[in-house]
């Protein structure tokens, strides 16, 4: 659930909208967990900009080709 646009965080809170929009502005892809989208019941609602619904696949296939990889 940390994917969706528009969000409206309390003062001292993080805003996950802007951390996202700021490491893709700086080149980064982020991508959500499929199962984790499905479990929770937000397959099919829209999400932050250039945040797409992924796979296990596709996390095998970044962790293969990566040297460095950063989680939250």
């Amino acid at each position: 659930m940390c994917a969706p646009p528009n969000q409206l965080t309390p003062d001292g809170y993080y805003n996950l909208e802007r951390t996202f929009k700021s490491v893709i502005n700086k080149g980064a892809e982020v991508q959500a967990c499929g199962t984790c989208s499905n479990s929770s019941g937000i397959k099919g609602l829209t999400l932050v900009s250039a945040i797409e619904i992924s796979s296990m696949s596709q996390l095998t296939q970044w962790v293969v080709e990566s040297d460095k990889i950063l989680t939250l």
